[in-house]
């Protein structure tokens, strides 16, 4: 059986910003591999730098130095335009914050981004696989924040991305809503194989990963598989 390949591997990867005349080091030699087709929760305090590792393996910032290869390829050397291109098409996000566009609804909130990429599935085909097609003609401020997000997930998945980054995508939520929300994350890793990075200061979500990694102070400290993985009606916080 051929083994699953790493989509994404960093090497050495750091990031220092410049504030005022003080350097401030959000990553140092962080080396770490994301394997195709795995979920991944990614733990850390405010601050520990998890984010910024996140927006990197995404194409929203770059390394100050080493590199983040994509199937081999470095991201590191790409141009600004290489780097959109890799976001548009082989990038999903889901934020804290849903940033749908309120005057549009559920279903048009999720065609900006399958207008824009190859290969994408439709909008109501997106928002049917988080159990939101009967929702399609409602806009923002007629959904609850669980659904709302559940629309950014669909937005997320349409273009049928490679990579799905989730940053706290259950911050926001109260316990039952996340659980929902977990439900469509886990949902679509299992049914279309896409690898998932969840990150979250929330120690019982890291349950339901194949693999847990443990940030802090810019480094990581713990890269585990979870031998006790559960699904997410079994987790509770």
């Amino acid at each position: 059986m051929k083994q699953p390949s790493p989509l994404l591997q960093t090497t050495n990867l750091g990031k220092t910003y410049q504030v005022g005349e003080v350097p401030l080091v959000a990553l140092h030699s962080v080396n770490v591999d994301f394997i195709e087709g795995e979920l991944v929760v990614m733990l850390g305090a405010s601050g520990s730098g998890k984010s910024t590792l996140l927006n990197i393996l995404g194409g929203l910032d770059t390394a100050t130095t080493g590199e983040v290869l994509f199937h081999g390829n470095t991201l590191a050397l790409e141009s600004d335009e290489g780097l959109t291109l890799y976001r548009r098409n082989h990038v999903g996000f889901v934020f804290q914050f849903y940033n749908l566009i309120p005057s549009l609804t559920a279903e048009e909130n999720v065609r900006l981004v399958t207008d824009l990429s190859k290969n994408s599935m439709s909008p109501l085909e997106a928002l049917t696989l988080v159990k939101l097609s009967e929702r399609k003609d409602h806009f923002p401020a007629q959904l609850s924040g669980g659904e709302q997000q559940r629309v950014a997930i669909a937005r997320a998945i349409a273009k049928r991305p490679e990579l799905l980054l989730c940053d706290e995508p259950t911050g926001a939520l109260d316990f039952k809503t996340g659980r929902i929300v977990l439900e469509a994350i886990t949902g679509i890793n299992q049914d279309l194989g896409t690898t998932t990075v969840v990150i979250t200061h929330n120690e019982s979500i890291a349950q339901i990963a194949d693999r847990i990694i443990l940030v802090k102070d810019g480094t990581i400290v713990s890269d585990a598989k979870n031998k006790h993985k559960k699904s997410v009606s079994e987790v509770s916080w």
